[in-house]
């Protein structure tokens, strides 16, 4: 049997953890979700989801992983055979779903580096976008014409870096890559930001991105915006952080990693705002409109919003194969921790070698990415996100954290959290009775209801008013269908015997 990975330093880990939380999302649906959900004001609702959801999930599944040395379905399995379905489906959706249009995305901006050199989007980057994913004004998700060509190169690419970084193993290959990729993305990160806020109306858009409203902070949608953002900014409920943990040495200290990292996503989100919201002020003053009119949701402000940007400023291209640059870079360091999750996965139950699997993975990955590479492929990744990050990824949350707080004998997993902190004497019983009581609070009652009222409210929605206006074929196939189907994978999977016998499980009550 091939040995387990290790990491080799305690800042490769946190490096490679935080590339993982520090994605696309935090780019660019964090500014947008906090302007729109009362500007500095949500700052409250967001350091509380933080503190009460964000840590304490995030802390359960370092301990999880690092405790058992294990995958999250073997880890899962630990705790009682009938769970181990649920790290499957886990690492399943997410890599089987999430990766396979992710990948598209950061190879959209891969092409939109080179785009940027000539400014190829001219003065309608919004026409541009479109028939670059060869997308006609009918909005059939299932008018079918064929694959975009510079869309599927650049996807070849990103999985042939993925394949390239994950083939290379946890120190030699993803360590060693996250300690160039996160400084690189550090340094852009604060030029950039350091370049908009000398713009010309950069106050003005600040200003928009902060100032208060807190008139909106006893609007539920605010609280459910800012639980959902933490949940899937830290990267919680997809299996990495599980299987990251597994490869630190038994002397890591998993309380503080786990500040450092929620720290570390958070304030990079949050600082990153800074530069998107000078950037729109820019805007705004140069085409003498207001703010709001030039704000974009999401991929909407990365390939509309920002090549008009980048068309009106100084020195604009080196800005835009910059910006793209920092994109790209983001999606990569997700995207690799994605593979190794499922990696880590398949490694321990079937034994199987790193290479076979990450180049077995990798091919059926791009493969499966080629789904969304035609000229529908936008809506079929709109249609998948949505129902794999709103249901999926709820669902996953809740039930582990019902699983560890309510089933698993959590005396076990306190003391290995506090076995690693040198605490003694008053100290030590401070923080076993307050600090991880509050902890198995948050982790029993505050994170399951607060998921549980946000996939209602997802619920409600939905059953009002499909989806984006999708057809229902559309959300049945490839959202719901979507679920189900990795579902199946993931009992499918957990029934099929353990190479070597299959590991205790000795955490029930």
């Amino acid at each position: 049997m091939e040995e387990r990975g290790k990491w080799g330093t305690n800042l490769g880990f946190l490096l490679a953890a935080i590339g993982s939380a520090v994605g696309l999302g935090n780019i660019w649906r964090f500014p947008y979700v906090a302007y729109e959900n009362g500007g500095g004001a949500f700052l409250i609702p967001y350091f509380v989801a933080l503190f009460t959801a964000g840590i304490p999930v995030l802390m359960l599944e370092f301990a999880l992983g690092h405790h058992k040395e294990a995958s999250a379905p073997k880890a899962f399995r630990h705790i009682d055979a009938k769970w181990e379905w649920l790290g499957w489906w886990a690492v399943l959706f997410v890599m089987f779903g999430i990766q396979l249009y992710y990948t598209v995305i950061i190879g959209w901006c891969a092409n939109y580096m080179h785009f940027s050199l000539t400014m190829a989007w001219g003065s309608d980057p919004d026409k541009f976008f479109r028939e670059f994913l060869g997308r006609t004004d009918a909005n059939d998700i299932w008018a079918i014409e064929g694959f975009q060509g510079p869309i599927v190169v650049a996807v070849a690419l990103i999985w042939l870096i993925d394949w390239g970084i994950t083939f290379g193993g946890v120190q030699k290959g993803i360590e060693r890559a996250v300690k160039v990729m996160m400084p690189i993305l550090i340094l852009v990160t604060v030029g950039i930001v350091v370049w908009a806020l000398f713009l010309e109306g950069a106050g003005t858009g600040i200003r928009h991105y902060v100032t208060p409203d807190f008139t909106k902070i006893t609007d539920l949608k605010v609280w459910i915006a800012a639980y959902g953002q933490i949940f899937f900014s830290l990267s919680l409920g997809f299996g990495i952080m599980i299987a990251y943990s597994s490869y630190l040495s038994r002397r890591a200290n998993i309380f503080r990693n786990s500040l450092i990292v929620a720290f570390a996503n958070s304030s990079y989100e949050v600082f990153a705002g800074f530069g998107v919201f000078s950037i729109l002020g820019y805007m705004a003053v140069q085409q003498n409109k207001e703010v709001g009119e030039v704000v974009r949701d999401s991929i909407g402000l990365a390939f509309v919003a920002y090549p008009q940007a980048i068309s009106l400023l100084p020195c604009g291209r080196l800005f835009g194969v910059l910006f793209f640059l920092l994109l790209a870079i983001a999606g990569i360091s997700s995207s690799i921790s994605i593979i190794e999750a499922f990696v880590s996965a398949v490694q321990d139950k079937f034994a199987f070698g790193r290479k076979r699997i990450v180049t077995t993975i990798c091919a059926i990955g791009f493969a499966g990415s080629l789904l969304f590479t035609t000229n529908v492929g936008l809506f079929w990744l709109d249609i998948v996100d949505h129902f794999l990050n709103h249901y999926g990824l709820v669902v996953v949350g809740i039930v582990e954290a019902l699983v560890v707080g309510w089933l698993y004998r959590t005396d076990r997993l306190k003391a290995h959290i506090v076995a690693n902190l040198g605490l003694s004497g008053t100290r030590h019983k401070v923080f076993n009775y307050v600090v991880l009581q509050l902890w198995m609070y948050c982790i029993r009652f505050v994170t399951p209801v607060a998921l549980g009222i946000a996939i209602v409210h997802s619920l409600v929605r939905e059953l009002a008013t499909p989806y984006e206006g999708y057809p229902i074929s559309g959300i049945i196939i490839l959202g719901v269908g979507w679920l189900l189907v990795t579902h199946v994978f993931a009992f499918g999977l957990s029934g099929l015997p353990w190479r070597g016998g299959p590991p205790e499980s000795t955490g029930s009550r």
